[in-house]
């Protein structure tokens, strides 16, 4: 207790400290103040408008005109530039390219000071503008900045809390600002007040409506005709540009890009959608795409079309599936109309235009059936009560060695087979996939490699036949919202083979597949975990007497099959697509009409 009073003690005599007379003080230097005439300091003005409305011009002139005199009215004072951004937000930095050049030519020692209209001129982020007040406070030496609204000068030492203050006040104008904005959008999108830009194949009326200029929907007809009948947006570009087509601003050069946008414009077929991209952020601007995320309005039939709506449906599915490398006129669906295979629709591996509606109908076309209709599969007639069988399950073979077992494994990406399957089908490089979506079975007949649908399944390596993986990002993800099953799973199905004199096919049972998912052991590997439906969690199997009647079973015994029999296409009621003859018809004819008309004259603009 002693000892801490006499520390104690001794901490308070130190602090008395020494007398005036003892210590000499070397001043400090003055801090330059915004007005104090020192030496010559090179000024840079900014200046903007947010907007590239004519009425904004005159302000954006007067702070040029203003800041201007002011630089020339001090002697101090030379004028280092005028920087200016016309038309840009103060939100964000994105294409506010004379607000960065400023700030380059500051960090290269070539202004000492900027001045400006207000805080809310030089940023609205508060984040970007104390951000560059601060980088531009540390440089050697320092650039200050005046805002001469708010009478504030960032060299000050008590500025940057006033600066912080209006800086967000400044971001939260913008905010309701854009606020206000959406709504409106909202209410006028509500009242199908929709904007309307120019667009080629139309003009506006006095009233502001769509209506069509002839000249310019027979350049739009061309260009859906052409892309339905297999060329490229590049090709298509390239054709337009050799034939002088104007675009809609007037110049002869097309690009791919271009193409494309008029091949999406849902205007082209009378329809009008509002709303299809979105602005999350009022601080970056980005635009995104409309995916639920809000309201999306669509007027049907709001104007006279160009293009029917099915061959504008039918385009967009074409370039929805133009990364799987489609070419060529539009897939139909098609089905086998009669033998073993009746009802089952061939599955095309790089198209994945069709949906799970377009296979029930397809099936449905031919069978008559949907899955509602279906009769329960009963006992077999004939078979007495007191059978050996009655009472018995065949046991599933899942629950069994399958690895020299006929099955196939279908992944959100791509199908395989085993090795078991393809040795069953004995020198059959490639083969045609079937689905019957209402029995639910997946089937496999031997095809030539000719044809359109035939995927290669097996390889030769040092002389045996191996399976080989087959690609189904196309298709795999409709067939999968047919069966019902869950993304991010892999669904294995043992199958049968089923021979004749002159046919080998194997079948597989749709509603009897394991699913694996992934996961990983303590040793950090990974590996695959089974998983069986919550139905067989009681059972061994499938009782004896309905595994004999069982669709893969019985309906691929004792009767001619016709395993080969073709397929034809099926058209669904809603689509009705123009014809392959009448398309080459039509582009030959506005072709030779437009290379009949003057040549205009060349505006690369």
């Amino acid at each position: 207790m002693e000892h801490t009073t006499d520390q104690k003690a001794k901490i308070r005599e130190r602090y008395k400290g020494a007398g005036a007379n003892i210590l000499d003080v070397i001043p400090a230097l003055p801090e330059a103040g915004f007005y104090s005439q020192s030496s010559i300091k090179r000024v840079a003005v900014y200046a903007r408008v947010s907007t590239d409305d004519p009425k904004q011009t005159s302000s954006y002139e007067l702070q040029k005109n203003h800041y201007t005199d002011m630089v020339s009215q001090r002697e101090d004072w030379e004028l280092a530039e005028i920087y200016a951004d016309e038309g840009i937000s103060g939100t964000s930095l994105k294409h506010r390219d004379a607000f960065v050049k400023m700030i380059a030519d500051c960090s290269e020692g070539k202004i000492d000071l900027i001045i400006t209209k207000s805080v809310s001129r030089f940023a609205r982020n508060i984040l970007d503008c104390i951000g560059y007040i601060r980088k531009l406070k540390q440089l050697t030496p320092p650039v200050g900045i005046f805002f001469e609204t708010e009478n504030i000068y960032t060299l000050n030492p008590d500025s940057e809390m006033s600066l912080s203050f209006i800086a967000t006040l400044a971001q939260e104008e913008s905010h309701t600002k854009s606020e206000i904005m959406n709504a409106s959008i909202e209410m006028r999108f509500k009242r199908g007040i929709f904007l309307t830009p120019a667009l080629l194949g139309y003009d506006h009326d006095e009233d502001g409506n769509l209506v069509i200029n002839e000249d310019e929907a027979k350049i739009v007809r061309l260009i859906f005709f052409l892309y339905l009948y297999g060329y490229t947006c590049r090709q298509i570009a390239s054709l337009l540009t050799e034939t002088g087509c104007k675009t809609k601003k007037g110049s002869t050069i097309w690009s791919p890009g271009s193409i494309l946008g008029i091949l999406q414009n849902e205007r082209h077929c009378g329809d009008v959608i509002a709303r299809k991209t979105f602005t999350p952020s009022y601080l970056d601007h980005k635009s995104k795409k409309n995916r639920q995320n809000r309201n999306q309005y669509i007027w049907r039939d709001h104007h006279d079309p160009i293009i029917s709506r099915s061959d504008f449906i039918a385009v967009q599915r074409l370039i929805a599936n133009a990364k799987y490398g489609n070419k060529g006129f539009l897939p139909q669906p098609e089905v086998i109309p009669d033998g073993v295979f009746k009802g089952f629709v061939p599955i095309n591996p790089r198209w994945g235009g069709f949906c799970p509606e377009d296979y029930l109908c397809a099936s449905r076309s031919v069978s008559g059936q949907t899955p509602e209709e279906m009769p329960a599969v009963q006992r077999k007639d004939g078979l007495p009560e007191h059978t050996a069988l009655q009472g018995f399950e065949v046991v599933r073979a899942q629950f069994f060695n399958t690895a020299d077992r006929i099955c196939v494994t279908l992944g959100e990406k791509s199908i395989r087979f085993s090795a078991g399957a393809v040795r069953r089908l004995t020198g059959c490089d490639y083969v045609e996939l079937l689905v019957h979506p209402i029995h639910m079975l997946f089937a496999v007949r031997p095809s030539q490699k000719e044809c359109r649908r035939a995927v290669r399944w097996a390889r030769t390596q040092n002389g045996r036949t191996i399976s080989r993986e087959i690609s189904g990002s196309a298709c795999l993800p409709a067939l999968f919202a047919l069966l019902g099953w869950e993304a991010g799973y892999r669904f294995r199905i043992l199958g049968i083979c089923r021979k004749n004199q002159t046919e080998s096919i194997l079948i597989f049972n749709l509603r009897e597949t394991e699913i694996f998912t992934s996961g990983i052991n303590s040793e950090n590997h990974r590996f695959k975990i089974p998983a069986y439906p919550a139905e067989w969690e009681d059972r061994f199997g499938i009782d004896a007497l309905t595994h004999a009647q069982a669709r893969e079973i019985s309906a691929f015994s004792g009767q001619e099959w016709k395993a080969y029999a073709k397929s034809q296409p099926y058209t669904t009621p809603d689509l009705q697509v123009t014809e392959a003859s009448v398309i080459r018809k039509e582009i030959h004819t506005i072709l030779k009409e437009l290379k009949s008309e003057p040549k205009p004259q060349t505006n690369t603009k």
